[in-house]
C-alpha cells in the first residue's frame, strides 16, 4: 500500500522502486500468452497446428488490449503531471473520464472484433487447416474485451500514483489464474484451445475487480463520478497515441510477418508461423521488461517536468538507461546461449525447433541499442512532447514493416528475421540524435530549469 514520493525520494531508490515493480509486472503478464502458447503446443496430435492458431490470434488480441494503452498511459501521465502542479481535483477528473473512455471503448471493439473476427483470422495468416482453432480462441477472448481494457488501462493510473507494487500485483493476480486455469482446462479437462482462452479471460476478469476496489476505495486519487468533458479526453488521446501506436504497430507488423511467411513459406507456411510463434514469445521476455523499466518509470519524467526540475529529469534519464541497458545485455548473453532450452518448452518438432531457435538469435542482435531508443521515447512521451515521441515511433515501424515486407522476397523466407534487428538499430540512432538536439531546447522553452 505504500506511496512512492516522487518529491523527496533519492532518484535510484524512486527509480528502483517504480522499475523493478513495473519490470516484473510485465514479466507476469507476459505468463498469459507464454502459458497458453506452451499448453497449446503440447496438445496432443494437434498441438503444432493449435500453437499457428494462437500464433495467428496473438496480434489480433494485442492490437485489441493496446486500446486499453491508449486510455492508460495518456491519462495515467497526465495525472502524473498535475500530481506534481499539486493539482489532486485535476487528476480525479482526469480519472474518471479515462475510465468512461475504456467502457465506450470496450463495448465497440467487442462488437467490432465479433463480427471481423472471420476475415482478420484469413487476411492475417490463418489457413483453413489454422481456422476452427483460431476462431474459437478468438471468440472466446474478445467476449472479455472490457475486463482486458480495464486490467490494463486502469492499472496505469495506479503506477502513476506511486503504488507500483500495487500494479505489480493486480497482474500477479491475473497470471497465476491463468497458469491454474490452464493446467485445469487444457492438461486435466482437454478443452484444448478454448481452455486457453478461458482461463485468461477468468484471469483479466480477477485482475480488473482488484484494480477497480483499489482505485475505488484505497488510493489516493480515488475513483468515483467527475465531469466529462470532450476537451480532456481529447487530451488523454493526444498523449497516450504515441504509445498506443508503439504497441498497435507491433502488431500489426506481427501480422504482415505471418502473412509474408504464408506467401512465401510455400507449403511450410504453418511451419514457419509456428517457429516464430515460438521466437516471439521469447522476445517478449525482453521487450516487456523493458517496457516496464520505461513505462514504470514515465510518472517520474512527467511529475518533475509539471514541476519543473531539470535536474531530476537529467538525473532519471541517466540512471533508467543504465539500468535498461544491464538487462538487456544480460538477455543478450542469455538469448545466445540457451535459446534452445527455450524453444523445446514449446514443441518437439524437428521442422520447427531450428527455425525458432535460429529467429530468436537473429531477433537480439539490436536489443542492446533497443534499450536505449524504449527508454528515450518512453521518456520523450513522459515530458509531453508528443509530436517528438510520435515520429520516433512510425520510423521505427516503417523501417520494421519495410524490411518484413522487402526481405522475403529478396534474400528468401528465412531472412525475414532480420527485419527486427535492422529496425532496432537505425531506430536507436535516430532516437538519439533527435533526443540531442531537441529536448533541451523543449525543456527550455517549456521553463523546466
Amino acid at each position: 500500500m505504500r506511496q512512492n514520493d516522487f518529491e523527496n525520494t533519492p532518484m535510484l531508490k524512486l527509480v528502483m522502486s517504480l522499475a523493478i515493480p513495473s519490470m516484473i509486472a510485465q514479466l507476469v503478464n507476459i505468463l498469459y500468452s507464454i502459458v497458453d502458447r506452451m499448453f497449446v503446443g503440447q496438445i496432443e496430435e494437434v498441438g503444432n497446428v493449435c500453437l499457428a492458431a494462437v500464433g495467428i490470434c496473438g496480434p489480433i488480441v494485442t492490437l485489441l488490449s493496446s486500446f486499453g494503452t491508449l486510455v492508460g498511459i495518456g491519462g495515467s501521465i497526465w495525472l502524473s503531471m498535475c500530481l506534481g502542479q499539486k493539482n489532486e481535483k485535476r487528476a480525479s477528473q482526469i480519472l474518471y473520464n479515462s475510465f468512461v473512455m475504456m467502457v465506450v471503448l470496450s463495448i465497440c471493439l467487442t462488437f467490432g472484433f465479433i463480427l471481423l473476427k472471420h476475415n482478420l483470422i484469413y487476411w492475417f495468416g490463418g489457413s483453413d487447416a489454422l481456422y476452427p482453432y483460431a476462431n474459437t480462441y478468438l471468440t472466446i477472448y474478445t467476449l472479455g474485451t472490457f475486463f482486458a481494457l480495464m486490467s490494463i488501462g486502469l492499472n496505469y493510473f495506479i503506477t502513476g500514483q506511486g503504488y507500483a507494487t500495487i500494479a505489480m500485483l493486480s497482474v500477479c493476480i491475473g497470471a497465476f489464474t491463468n497458469i491454474i486455469f490452464d493446467f485445469i482446462l487444457i492438461r486435466t479437462l482437454k478443452i484444448g484451445v478454448a481452455g486457453a482462452a478461458i482461463g485468461t479471460v477468468i484471469a483479466q476478469f480477477l485482475s480488473c475487480m482488484f484494480v477497480l476496489c483499489f482505485l475505488r476505495f484505497k488510493s489516493k486519487i480515488k475513483l468515483h463520478k467527475e465531469e466529462l468533458s470532450i476537451e480532456k479526453m481529447k487530451h488523454i488521446v493526444k498523449l497516450g497515441f504515441s504509445p498506443f501506436l508503439i504497441i498497435a504497430s507491433d502488431s500489426i507488423i506481427l501480422i504482415v510477418m505471418n502473412m509474408m511467411l504464408q506467401k512465401y513459406g510455400e507449403n511450410m507456411g504453418d511451419i514457419y508461423i509456428s517457429a516464430i510463434t515460438v521466437a516471439q514469445s521469447y522476445f517478449l521476455l525482453i521487450t516487456g521488461p523493458l517496457l516496464g523499466i520505461s513505462s514504470g518509470t514515465q510518472p517520474i519524467f512527467a511529475y518533475h517536468f509539471g514541476s519543473q526540475n531539470l535536474k531530476k529529469i537529467k538525473e532519471a534519464f541517466k540512471i533508467v538507461i543504465s539500468f535498461a541497458f544491464l538487462f538487456c545485455l544480460v538477455m543478450f548473453i542469455i538469448s545466445m546461449c540457451y535459446s534452445n532450452v527455450f524453444v523445446a518448452m514449446f514443441t518437439n518438432d524437428a521442422m520447427t525447433m531450428p527455425i525458432a531457435n535460429r529467429a530468436i538469435k537473429i531477433f537480439c542482435l539490436g536489443i542492446l541499442m533497443m534499450s536505449i531508443q524504449y527508454v528515450l521515447v518512453d521518456g520523450i512521451t513522459g515530458l509531453s512532447n508528443v509530436k517528438l515521441s510520435l515520429f520516433l515511433s512510425l520510423n521505427r515501424k516503417l523501417m520494421y514493416l519495410g524490411c518484413t515486407c522487402l526481405l522475403p522476397a529478396f534474400l528468401g523466407v528465412s531472412n525475414i528475421f532480420y527485419a527486427q534487428p535492422v529496425a532496432d538499430i537505425y531506430a536507436s540512432i535516430v532516437t538519439i540524435i533527435c533526443f540531442i538536439k531537441i529536448i533541451p531546447s523543449y525543456l527550455k522553452s517549456h521553463g523546466v530549469k
